[in-house]
């Protein structure tokens, strides 16, 4: 069992920026994320809306730039999957299936996963067609028919890597106008390969051995359809990975954790930061800035402990 001050659970934006704080304030910091720097922005081909880079960043640049900082600050990285949070008098144990880590502060920063859409072919067809990255995948599909599912800003972002590579690219969602920033939005409206299909809702898709099409329920009419496609990518939202910290820590019906203004949670010394937490905004400036609200209240929640 290794002991620290301070260890932290993800490696995203928030998690990144918390070892940093932490780490510059004197504290014996750990990173601890089963994949490595980043989170869900790896996959991302250019971010926009983050201060400092006017040309847009990479996802893949912007993770690796964050966790080198945080290492010449003087955080150190673990690679494990934390399994559970439990309490050991004024400790917390932080139970991996490597390793047990344990400190007096704990940030829970494990982000989020991509929410599926929950209905018949989905699961079966995952990665013959099936799809959550568009930038992984775009140039399997060059010149044929696809669809984004989805309304907000990364159902858009990820239609106008798509359409780099797809014929036709059309766009399901459910409500009547998109949910992304208009600056997104007016991006993804000069595309000419892009179809908005609104108050539109995928219930099947298609295909034995591979996506054939998707059968669609237009939601003014309540009639039913097929529209034939080759590659289906699916971003309806994100479900917080809170799993190893359920029974322990007080979650929203949501799954989310709740937390005061300085990430406090229901348990003394374990802070919550990122799009994990009840209220979040689920951009990446707001991230980071969540991980160091967090690590200065660790600090301050262990200089009141010594």
């Amino acid at each position: 069992m290794r002991e620290f001050d301070l260890v932290i659970v993800g490696a995203g934006l928030a998690g990144l920026t918390a070892g940093m704080y932490g780490a510059r304030y004197g504290l014996r910091t750990a990173i601890v994320d089963q994949m490595g720097s980043g989170g869900q922005i790896v996959n991302v081909e250019k971010i926009e809306n983050f201060p400092g880079f006017p040309q847009g960043i990479a996802g893949y640049e912007l993770g690796p730039l964050t966790q080198e900082q945080a290492e010449a600050a003087g955080a150190e990285f673990v690679m494990d999957t934390i399994e559970a949070l439990e309490v050991d008098g004024r400790d917390r144990l932080l139970r991996g299936a490597e390793e047990v880590l344990k400190a007096p502060a704990v940030i829970v920063a494990a982000g989020s996963s991509l929410r599926a859409l929950g209905v018949p072919g989905e699961e079966r067809l995952m990665g013959k067609g099936v799809s959550h990255c568009a930038s992984c995948d775009a140039a399997f599909f060059t010149g044929q028919e696809t669809c984004v599912i989805g309304g907000g800003d990364s159902a858009l972002d990820e239609a106008a890597v798509l359409a780099r590579e797809a014929g036709r690219v059309r766009i399901f969602h459910r409500g009547p106008a998109f949910d992304a920033q208009q600056a997104i939005v007016d991006k993804v409206a000069a595309i000419s390969n892009i179809e908005p299909v609104f108050n539109t809702q995928v219930e099947e898709i298609l295909g034995e051995d591979g996506v054939t099409g998707v059968r669609v329920r237009d939601l003014d009419t309540g009639r039913t359809r097929v529209e034939e496609l080759a590659g289906v990518f699916i971003f309806v939202g994100l479900e917080p990975n809170t799993a190893f910290v359920r029974g322990v820590l007080e979650l929203d019906g949501s799954g989310h954790v709740r937390t005061d203004i300085m990430m406090r949670t229901s348990l003394e010394g374990v802070f919550a930061a990122g799009d994990i937490r009840q209220g979040s905004v689920a951009q990446l400036v707001s991230a980071a800035g969540d991980g160091a609200t967090a690590a200065v209240a660790a600090y301050r929640y262990l200089r009141g402990l010594a």
